[in-house]
């Protein structure tokens, strides 16, 4: 029968999975292969051996192909690009042309330019012009801007400050004390290849206003410290030495760097106000106030000057010592 035959085709395959080897079924006469084909084409019977049933593993492989292809791409692009950007040049700060500017050579032609021009006189006015040809374009003729009339003596001529508008171009103002007043010039200035002239006319401009000072609070004093630094430190043999220089002297008085002195341009005369405030028990800045008699000429009287120092002290043990002296910031009182 047809059953038997199957059966037997099913035994020897699984004694040759079971023993590794390849099951090899007896050869099964006509009517058992009709039986076979009969059931396999049945809607109910045998099992599906097509590859349609392995979709998942082609998938599976089409995805590890993808990865190992994205790994294999960043792996070759990461050093060339590390490549590249390393041999790049690397970037440079590029000055700007205003940067290039002289400013100190312009500040100082527009100076000597600024002591010939505000120094008139109607009675040399051919010496004036000829001085400030120097300065001016070629082929500049006339007063440059003057009538020709009147006078003007400054006593002194400074930079107050350079407005740099390109490479080759700048306003140097200048600040000039004529008597009684001061006067602000704005001095038009080109430069190129360290020549220089003065592009065109100058103009005056209001000087510096004078500032306000703000309020300053009172703020606490320490009269004992005052008294004391009045009569161990702040003493006549302390001035002394400091007017004269005498650093030996000095370094009875004083800590840290050595303090050098006035080397005798001046002479103590006396002490004025001490000003302590409250503070750390072993370090203070007071300010003191100090009388000079300067040198005298001839047989004039000598001049005395009130002056205000700004001195750091210290206290070493039981005693206080200067740790340095530099002018005061603000007056006493002010």
């Amino acid at each position: 029968m047809t059953h038997g035959g199957d059966a037997a085709v099913h035994d020897d395959a699984m004694s040759g999975f079971a023993t590794g080897a390849p099951a090899v079924p007896e050869a099964p006469d006509d009517g058992s292969r009709k039986g076979r084909r009969g059931r396999r084409s049945g809607s109910g019977g045998g099992r599906w051996a097509g590859s349609g049933g392995r979709w998942w593993v082609w998938v599976g492989r089409a995805l590890l192909w993808m990865l190992i292809i994205v790994i294999v791409v960043n792996g070759v692009r990461a050093p060339f690009e590390r490549f590249t950007s390393d041999t790049g040049p690397a970037p440079t700060a590029t000055a700007s042309p205003a940067s290039r500017f002289p400013v100190a050579a312009a500040s100082a032609f527009a100076v000597q330019f600024g002591e010939v021009y505000l120094n008139y006189d109607e009675q040399n006015l051919a010496d004036w012009e000829n001085r400030l040809r120097a300065f001016l374009p070629e082929g500049t003729v006339g007063q440059f801007g003057w009538n020709g009339l009147g006078s003007l003596r400054v006593e002194s001529t400074q930079v107050a400050g350079v407005e740099v508008r390109d490479e080759h171009h700048a306003v140097v103002t200048l600040l000039a004390r004529a008597q009684d007043r001061w006067l602000s010039l704005a001095v038009p200035v080109y430069a190129d290849k360290g020549a220089m002239v003065v592009s065109g006319l100058p103009a005056l401009l209001p000087p510096p206003p004078r500032a306000t000072l703000p309020q300053r609070g009172a703020g606490e004093r320490d009269t004992a410290l005052e008294n004391e630094l009045r009569s161990v430190v702040f003493t006549k043999s302390f001035f002394d030495a400091y007017a004269a220089g005498d650093t030996g002297a000095l370094s009875r008085f004083t800590d840290g760097a050595p303090i050098t002195g006035l080397g005798g341009s001046v002479t103590f005369v006396r002490l004025g106000e001490v000003v302590a405030p409250r503070g750390a028990a072993d370090r203070r800045t007071v300010t003191v106030k100090v009388v000079w008699r300067l040198p005298s000429q001839g047989n004039a009287a000598a001049a005395e000057l009130e002056q205000a120092y700004e001195c750091t002290v210290v206290k070493k043990g039981n005693t206080w010592y200067v740790r340095d002296i530099r002018g005061a910031s603000r007056t006493i009182g002010s």
